[in-house]
């Protein structure tokens, strides 16, 4: 039986190459595939393989005393899901451009919004209401085809461009609400909310475990709506089998979740699409610009 795990624990790695060392040979050790990102600030991780081999991971990992109260999340999945398992060593292990700014120490990260359960969620929604918000610290193309109910979306292609937005004035009106923050698995937001009450948000909260977390406990019968964004192979996950198709195909407007590559290799970019207009070669591509430059007989990637 195969099994995804997914981790992260913002805590001072004096000698990250060391980390990255230690952490391939485990992996090999145990055949695992995925993505393990290793920085001054921590680790952020997710990896494939069997489930007895998974075991031994955390158990192993586990063993380091920065890691040793680390919280692991199980997700469905397969080793095959990666195409190999890389490694590595980068300035942050979540790319906002404010490695500088973010302040780690053995207890976490300094200054980030307070941590609320899915219950919790719950709680100070029915207790404020309208003065409540949810902000999502994803991509803008992830908050597409699930988010949760009247969210704010900010307009962003990678995380990067967080902290230009947050300091446009567009979501100023928001400083004096309860805001709550959302992300995949919670990683985000342990460094979007130190960023967001260092530029004037005053009541910060962070969903602990992310999205992933609350949709195990309340699927698609609460807050949440849509498909959840994955990055691997899978491109996405849903939590029941009456999960709604929030996402527009960008052919005909017809409500969709599936998103491909565009079929021109030199853009790549995601096309959210329909099943029926996926069936449809000439509609494999992001515009209208990609599909011409295709010339006529040369293959392109679907």
């Amino acid at each position: 039986m195969q099994k995804i795990l997914l981790y992260y624990k913002f805590t001072p790695i004096k000698d990250p190459d060391m980390t990255r060392l230690w952490q391939r040979a485990l992996c090999e050790k145990l055949n695992l595939k995925g993505r393990i990102l290793i920085a001054e600030h921590g680790i952020n991780g997710t990896v494939g393989g069997e489930l007895e081999d998974l075991k031994t991971y955390v158990k192993e990992t586990k063993q380091w005393a920065g890691f040793k109260d680390t919280v692991f999340k199980w997700s469905d999945g397969s080793r095959d899901h990666f195409p190999k398992l890389q490694v590595k060593v980068r300035p942050e292990i979540v790319s906002f451009g404010a490695g500088s700014e973010l302040q780690v120490t053995d207890n976490g990260v300094v200054d980030g919004g307070r941590h609320l359960k899915p219950a919790e969620v719950h709680e100070l929604y029915e207790q404020y209401g309208d003065d409540v918000v949810f902000f999502d610290g994803r991509n803008a193309y992830e908050a597409a085809v699930g988010r949760f109910k009247n969210a704010v979306v900010p307009n962003t292609r990678t995380s990067k461009d967080f902290i230009r937005e947050l300091e446009s004035g567009r979501y100023d009106h928001l400083k004096d609400k309860k805001v709550i923050t959302y992300c995949t698995g919670g990683i985000r937001c342990e460094i979007l909310t130190p960023l967001m009450k260092h530029r004037g948000f005053k009541d910060v909260y962070q969903m602990d475990g992310g999205i992933v977390k609350y949709g195990e406990q309340y699927g698609d019968d609460g807050l949440w709506e849509g498909n959840l964004y994955v990055f691997d192979d899978r491109m996405g996950i849903t939590f029941s089998d009456h999960a709604k198709d929030i996402g527009t195909c960008i052919h005909c407007g017809g409500a969709t979740s599936t998103y491909v590559n565009c079929a021109l290799a030199s853009c790549n970019e995601l096309v959210l699409i329909c099943e029926s207009c996926k069936q449809d070669p000439a509609k494999l591509y992001h515009t209208n610009n990609c599909r011409t430059t295709v010339k006529p007989g040369v293959a392109a990637h679907a």
